[in-house]
């Protein structure tokens, strides 16, 4: 059987994971991220205790008048602790710090400390989406600044407006970073979890036609061997004993075959490679066979094999096999069919090549035409009554279809009231 594959980086569990060993790939998994409160009350703090001990220090320094020490504080203060309210309500947040710090620039103590709360409210704004808010309020407030610092007799030089500006672009310009690497790592964690979708969709769905294959070709046989049995049980008890026989070995086949299945979803089959097979993978040689066992009550079926020896890669030979033991299934429960051939060939597939320059590409021979290997051709063929035209695409055919375009290949099918006809199509190295 095909094996479901689970070294995909999507979804690879973590190291100590208790279903798997193997080391997750990168942002396949949550980073740390430090608690909501960290991040919230680390500016406050640090604002706090930039802005408040170094105004009140200035202010001594100064010599400041204490009312407009104590405003200055004040407004130190409030702006840090304004930044409490960043997570609900960082538009207004910012626009609040702006208008604190902006009149604390107007009062003495003059040239204190830096506005870190005002940094910290800016970019807090641009990543949470606020960015009008904090565009508006500073540009304005700033404005003002600058305008009523002349009414209020505090002498800047231009330099330190120019700076303080460049500054105030700078806080804008780390928040758009800061916005954009989280949208980034939004999205490749949207994407790592579609990713993630996708693949399980397609163990599930590869699972399902494994499970579908066994199943119906098991019971399938087993139904024709019964039959087989009832209509020989009183004319030729030996016939019939064979019969039952054969039901028992398909039985045990297809059990074993389900087993595997169900172990590997439970992980009972832990330490073994992954690459190992749970069963031995069907080969075009256990073909005869196959054909074999779908003879009987009135249907007729003939191998014409036109290989004369060679064999494709195993995974393709796999691929055949279960498509031929599908359709097989298929003629025997649906087609009332009397007789169906097998047919397996090569066809050589020559295409033509620009050769480049004075080397040759691999396969390529001098004459300018490539040997790529051929395909694989397998058809089943049958008389019997055809699928409806209304009829909708089942899991059978849909599985058929799917192992092909796996394979690199194609299938196609034609029905009509004298028949059906399945043609695979598979490269003879396999997909690339």
């Amino acid at each position: 059987m095909i094996r479901p594959a689970r070294d995909d980086p999507a979804t690879r569990p973590p190291l100590g994971h208790p279903e798997g060993r193997t080391v997750p790939a990168d942002d396949a998994w949550p980073r740390y991220r430090p608690p909501a409160a960290v991040v919230l009350l680390v500016p406050v703090f640090v604002s706090f205790f930039v802005q408040v001990p170094g105004t009140i220090a200035l202010s001594w320094w100064q010599r400041v008048p204490l009312a407009s020490a104590v405003t200055s504080v004040v407004l130190a203060a409030a702006s840090a602790l304004v930044l409490l309210a960043a997570r609900r309500l960082p538009g207004p947040t910012v626009a609040a710090v702006a208008v604190l710090a902006g009149a604390d620039l107007l009062i003495a103590p003059f040239g204190g400390p830096p506005p870190v709360a005002l940094v910290f409210a800016i970019v807090g704004a641009v990543v949470r989406g606020a960015r009008v808010w904090a565009l508006v309020s500073v540009g304005a407030v700033w404005l003002a600044v600058v305008v009523g610092a002349e009414f209020v007799g505090v002498d800047w030089h231009p330099a330190r407006i120019a700076l303080a500006t460049v500054g105030l672009a700078l806080c804008f310009v780390i928040g758009e970073g800061v916005r954009a690497r989280r949208r980034g790592a939004e999205e490749r964690r949207t994407q790592l979890a579609a990713r993630r979708r996708t693949v399980e969709q397609e163990e599930r769905t590869r699972i399902a036609r494994e499970l579908h294959d066994v199943l119906a070709h098991s019971l399938s046989q087993i139904a024709v061997q019964s039959g087989v049995g009832l209509h020989l049980f009183d004319r030729e008890p030996e016939r019939a004993r064979e019969a039952l026989a054969n039901i028992r070995g398909l039985s045990a086949t297809g059990l074993d075959e389900v087993r595997g299945v169900l172990a590997f979803l439970r992980g009972d089959e832990t330490g073994a490679p992954d690459t190992a097979p749970l069963t031995p993978q069907p080969q075009l040689a256990q073909l005869p066979a196959l054909v074999a066992a779908r003879r009987g009550l009135g249907l007729e079926v003939v191998l014409d094999d036109r290989l004369g020896g060679d064999a494709p890669p195993s995974a393709v030979q796999t691929t055949a096999y279960r498509i031929a033991q599908e359709a097989l299934t298929n003629v025997v429960r649906h087609s009332a069919a009397s007789n169906a051939t097998v047919t397996v060939e090569r066809e050589t597939v020559e295409r033509e090549t620009v050769e480049r320059e004075t080397v040759e590409p691999e396969g390529v021979a001098h004459d300018g035409i490539a040997h790529d290997g051929g395909d694989l051709v397998l058809t089943v063929t049958d008389d019997g009554a055809g699928i409806p035209a209304t009829a909708a695409e089942r899991g059978g055919l849909r599985g058929m279809r799917e192992r092909a375009e796996l394979a690199g290949g194609r299938l196609t099918v034609e029905s009509g009231p004298r028949g059906t006809t399945v043609v695979a199509r598979l490269p003879w190295r396999g997909a690339a």
